[in-house]
């Protein structure tokens, strides 16, 4: 079996050029061109809400629908995950678990993970079927596969012109169904949301389209899976069906690609963070302290050519020796052009303080790595011939060192972090409030003990990670590491099955044949429906696997136990007065 996500955090770096200001110069520099320089910054006294697109108006229905479809778990094919699971306002919109969860690897362009080129992405769906049966991935076996790339924040992402890393989510929304052009301009947002749903690594099985993205929704309680949402969402949803919710939004119940597009765009154009110690600044001229005010004529001078104007980003892509051109080539595998081989988006920067890990592989763990990083002018030259292009070059690395002393690091860490923080994301204020996913909490299946090994000393592993939530049609158990081709039986009971094969199970006693080869190479999964029945609402289960294999000594071998609780979907409404006829979009 390939050893998998063994992982590194320690990649090989490549000096930068050297310096162009020395640590002497950086201050005098910001100093005497601070208006000038961060005038683009400065340009604007106040961060407005990102415009509405033709055709897309920002309701507060619309909005709140798109919050429940950005935070249902139901949508993804194993109802494991939401749009929020991998954008937590918290952690600044994007996934706080890449470069944490040991699982959250990616093996990068070599295809082998701990080695430099190793991806911190996100987590999302193990290679499932449309039937709900697990297949196997070379690279992460039974487990959630991850992202080749590390996420996007969507605070603020409804002032971009494209979306994703390479741009490939673009300004005209297109209904991915009909091929229709819904939205001429302005529509990126809708672009993007369109792709996780179907996508066989985030949130799809194989094969997956928006017809059966569709049919999933209609057929889902809304947030059923979820907890503590907030009373607002709870207000809205009241216990109805999703074509109800679509009928409020759009005056009828049809569901459809564009609409659920359009409904998740519109709450995250809501999604903007105006409320900084910093746009404060913008407009008193008050509340920076003198580090703070030192680190931000530092960054003027050294960083708003691509960080630029109130949304400190331009926008734009550039190659910045992050990495080799050719492990990632980033807006190039969109435009084909040479010259974009290896760019990537500039992201913006407020609330980048919450952001860790940093860059599109997420290789930095801190920003203090980070401003090291650009204080060396990369680790990467580019520059180098493209293979088998007759010629053509990938663009250079755009940094130069900077010579930065460790004062100006700290001056310009200082400002990076505080001043660009809105406090409504760390307090999980509205716009920026949540429910609590299934996958954050107790209801998820838990393993504990141990089980009894078979060949080669190996003990079955479970993998059980779905919502056990009634009527839940395909609640799937799997089991890997166990030896190919043996007969496996699947038994849930209300109480400990024991590591001696039973005769029976209450709740499960399904029977397989492990798909693989060999040792260690066996396989499989099954799905199971659970009852409607809120007779079994809060009842426990307790499962194992049993493999016919003899190699270790025992009858069989056995897995660890898993236990789980059954449990009812929300349903209940709360009522909540929330002064819409204020016009506050932040309350939507």
């Amino acid at each position: 079996m390939k050893n998998l996500r063994i992982v590194s955090f320690a990649p090989s770096f490549r000096p930068g050029a050297p310096p162009t200001l020395t640590g002497i110069q950086r201050p005098v520099v910001g100093l005497l061109l601070g208006g000038l320089l961060f005038g683009a910054i400065a340009s604007s006294a106040q961060l407005f809400p990102p415009p509405d697109p033709p055709g897309n108006a920002t309701t507060p229905a619309k909005a709140r629908l798109g919050k429940v479809l950005f935070w249902d778990e139901q949508i993804s094919s194993t109802r494991t995950v939401s749009c929020g699971t991998c954008h937590l306002p918290e952690n600044g919109g994007d996934d706080a678990r890449s470069g944490v969860d040991p699982l959250a690897v990616h093996p990068g362009h070599d295809g082998t993970f701990n080695t430099p080129d190793d991806v911190f992405g996100s987590p999302g769906v193990p290679l499932n079927l449309a039937n709900g049966l697990y297949d196997w991935s070379p690279d992460f076996g039974l487990t959630a596969q991850v992202t080749p790339r590390r996420t996007v924040s969507t605070i603020n992402a409804g002032y971009a012109p494209e979306l994703f890393w390479d741009g490939r989510a673009p300004s005209e929304f297109v209904d991915p169904v009909t091929l229709q052009v819904v939205i001429p301009f302005g529509g990126a947002l809708e672009s993007q949301a369109v792709g996780p749903p179907t996508n066989d690594v985030e949130m799809g099985h194989v094969g997956r389209d928006w017809i059966g993205a569709v049919a999933r929704i209609e057929s889902s309680a809304p947030l059923a899976v979820a907890a503590n949402a907030p009373p607002r969402l709870l207000n809205f949803v009241a216990g109805r069906s999703y074509p109800e919710l679509f009928t409020e939004a759009f005056g009828d119940p049809e569901i459809s690609a564009a609409r659920v597009a359009m409904a998740i765009a519109s709450h995250e154009r809501t999604l903007f963070s105006n409320q900084t110690p910093f746009d404060d600044f913008l407009v008193t001229n008050m509340g920076l302290t003198a580090q703070e005010l030192s680190g931000r004529a530092i960054f003027s001078a050294t960083c708003d050519n691509c960080h630029v104007g109130v949304q400190i980003t331009d926008h734009q892509f550039h190659y910045t020796g992050v990495h080799p051109n050719a492990d990632d080539i980033g807006r190039g595998e969109v435009t084909g052009l040479a010259d974009d081989m290896g760019k990537m988006k500039t992201p913006g920067l407020r609330n980048v303080a919450l952001r860790a890990p940093y860059m599109h592989n997420g290789r930095f763990e801190t920003l203090e790595e980070v401003i090291d990083f650009y204080d060396r002018g990369g680790d990467f030259p580019g520059g180098t011939v493209i293979p088998g292009s007759g010629g053509e070059l990938y663009p250079p690395n755009e940094l130069v060192a900077l010579g930065l002393t460790p004062q100006d690091k700290a001056d310009l860490l200082a400002f990076l972090t505080r001043p660009l923080t809105d406090p409504r994301l760390v307090e999980g204020l509205p716009p920026f409030d949540r429910p609590i996913l299934f996958t954050e909490s107790n209801r998820v299946p838990v393993l504990e003990g141990t089980g009894l090994p078979g060949s080669g000393g190996l003990i079955p592993w479970v993998v059980a990670i779905e919502p056990p939530v009634l009527g839940n049609p395909s609640f799937t158990v799997a089991i890997w590491n166990a030896l190919g081709g043996a007969n496996a039986l699947l038994v849930i009971d209300d109480e400990d099955p024991g590591l001696t094969l039973p005769g029976s199970g209450s709740f499960a006693f399904e029977s397989i044949v492990l798909d693989g080869v060999g040792t260690g190479l066996g396989f499989g999964s099954v799905s199971l429906s659970i009852p409607d029945d809120t007779a079994l609402n809060g009842a426990e289960w307790f499962g194992r696997w049993y493999v016919e294999d003899t190699g270790g000594g025992e009858a069989a071998a056995v897995s660890q136990l898993f236990r789980f609780r059954t449990f009812m979907g929300l349903s209940e409404a709360v009522l909540f007065v929330d002064g819409f006829e204020s016009g506050n979009t932040s309350a939507w």
